[in-house]
């Protein structure tokens, strides 16, 4: 039975707030910035803190696509558009759904092999002036990289256009905590041979410090920007194929490993249905049937996919 989507026809975005806690205990260690470390700021009166960064969890959203043992997309996957890339010797080295700027990394666009470059150049080659081809982009993304439709992507290559083609995030994330304190701590580092050794090469015993956090409210906040994904103008068979996708993402991060840090580990706090803030009365589906939905959204429209493979060499 497919998943009914209809309550979506008439919105514009999926708006998704899920309480979250410490699978133990109360403390918890935010992300940390250099030069800053953690992001405290005031809201309302309110003491907040950003426990995860926006690119982080993109990151974390990325990643729940692909099976780290197998190196290659999960089985339910199979079939989606994404680009391999290869050694010298034939070995798998990356792809676009691990690197940080998909199909823009260097590693498939700066190599020796000038293959794929030379054929995104000649499917661009239509915009090199004039507006860009906000369709003709899309549909290109789509052939080769379908994540890069969803985290966004710049392609800032000169000979591409002008280095002109970006797409925005369609889907997106943060967590926040309310109303926290500082759980202040610390440690040493004990020598037992010589406990007055030199530490400044890592002998002898270095006390340290250490601050964590709690919070009375930590929640984990998504977006699915769905005006976006029908301005791409690829047909409802692929609005479709994207949403579940997204909706696919969220839901294997939630039930699946929320362990931010070895000191930030995190899971759902509510039983039961996550529902979203918009539309009212949506429910995140369950894993099982999406990865049910989606075998059939791919096997509808898989011919308009390739897997590429680039192999790189300085």
């Amino acid at each position: 039975m497919s998943i009914d989507l209809t309550p979506l026809n008439s919105q514009t975005r999926i708006l998704l707030e899920v309480p979250l806690r410490p699978v133990q205990g109360r403390r918890f260690q935010p992300t940390g910035f250099p030069d800053l470390g953690a992001a405290t700021y005031q809201a309302g009166g309110t003491a907040c803190l950003l426990v995860e960064s926006a690119q982080s969890m993109a990151n974390r959203l990325e990643m729940t696509t692909w099976d780290e043992g197998k190196e290659d997309l999960l089985d339910c996957l199979q079939g989606l558009s994404y680009i391999r890339v290869l050694d010298d010797k034939g070995n798998y080295l990356t792809s676009s759904i691990v690197e940080s700027h998909r199909i823009n990394s260097p590693y498939i666009l700066e190599g020796a092999d000038k293959s794929f470059f030379n054929q995104l150049r000649e499917d661009f080659s239509v915009m090199e002036s004039g507006p860009i081809d906000r369709a003709k982009l899309a549909q290109t993304l789509f052939k080769y990289d379908i994540n890069s439709l969803l985290h966004g992507v710049f392609l800032a290559k000169k000979e591409l256009a002008g280095g002109r083609l970006r797409i925005s995030r369609v889907i997106s994330s943060f967590i926040e905590a309310e109303m926290v304190q500082v759980a202040a701590s610390g440690g040493v580092k004990n020598d037992r041979v010589n406990p007055q050794g030199d530490t400044g090469k890592g002998f002898g015993n270095v006390p340290f410090q250490r601050e964590e956090y709690t919070a009375e409210k930590i929640t984990a906040f998504f977006s699915v920007d769905l005006q976006q994904i029908r301005a791409y103008g690829l047909g409802a068979e692929v609005e479709r194929l994207l949403t579940v996708l997204a909706l696919f993402k969220i839901r294997r991060l939630l039930d699946g490993n929320l362990r931010l840090r070895t000191a930030c580990d995190l899971e759902v706090a509510n039983e039961g249905a996550i529902m979203a803030n918009r539309p009212k009365g949506f429910a995140l589906p369950e894993v099982a049937a999406l990865e049910s939905e989606l075998r059939t959204c791919i096997g509808k429209i898989k011919s308009q996919m390739e897997t590429t493979t680039v192999k790189y060499k300085k």
